[in-house]
């Protein structure tokens, strides 16, 4: 759209000719003249590729389609396979226009796949209680050391417990589940 702005500003302000401002800018003429022609701004349609040698073959390839999306996904063909299929059919077409096919007949039949699934978590009441390790870096009479932290947090009330340890053992885990229990008043189910 920049381009279309120049060329007018050139052609309206500056009062240079078309022959000069294509020269200047490196385009054809009649790219300046359509330019200056233009009221809106150019808008570009993507146009699908047609494929003719495809055509008498498309029902064959929809029936094979149809069949295969009842099956189990490993027992599927490949675009390639179907291609090789139409091949020993007599097709002599190219490998992507059965790959474009395949490609919109899918999308057409099965519409738009979720990748994402949200499924809200509730806990009653004491239900449950989530455990895990930080490692934190601290300042210890001048030295800077790394300590684990436990972390704990009840489910239901997101309350949480911290306590921080020299080391990540057996006795420390224990240690640290005694105490947030303790903490808590209880233990959860």
């Amino acid at each position: 759209m920049d381009i279309i702005y120049e060329i007018r500003r050139r052609h309206l302000v500056q009062k240079q000719t078309i022959s000069a401002i294509a020269r200047e800018m490196g385009i054809s003429r009649p790219t300046v003249r359509r330019h200056l022609k233009t009221v809106e701004e150019p808008r570009y349609a993507r146009v699908q590729p047609v494929s003719p040698k495809l055509g008498q073959f498309e029902a064959q390839l929809t029936q094979w389609l149809e069949l295969e999306a009842k099956l189990p996904r490993p027992r599927r063909r490949s675009a390639h396979r179907l291609y090789e299929g139409l091949q020993e059919l007599g097709y002599g077409g190219a490998y992507d226009s059965v790959q474009r096919f395949v490609k919109r007949w899918k999308a057409s039949h099965h519409g738009p796949k979720l990748t994402e699934a949200f499924i809200p978590l509730e806990f009653a009441r004491g239900d449950a209680c989530q455990f895990d390790w930080s490692h934190e870096q601290v300042e210890l009479a001048g030295v800077l050391q790394t300590i684990k932290v436990a972390h704990f947090r009840l489910a239901y009330s997101r309350q949480m417990f911290v306590v921080a340890y020299p080391r990540e053992t057996q006795e420390m885990v224990l240690e640290a589940h005694n105490r947030a229990f303790a903490f808590f008043g209880g233990v959860p189910a």
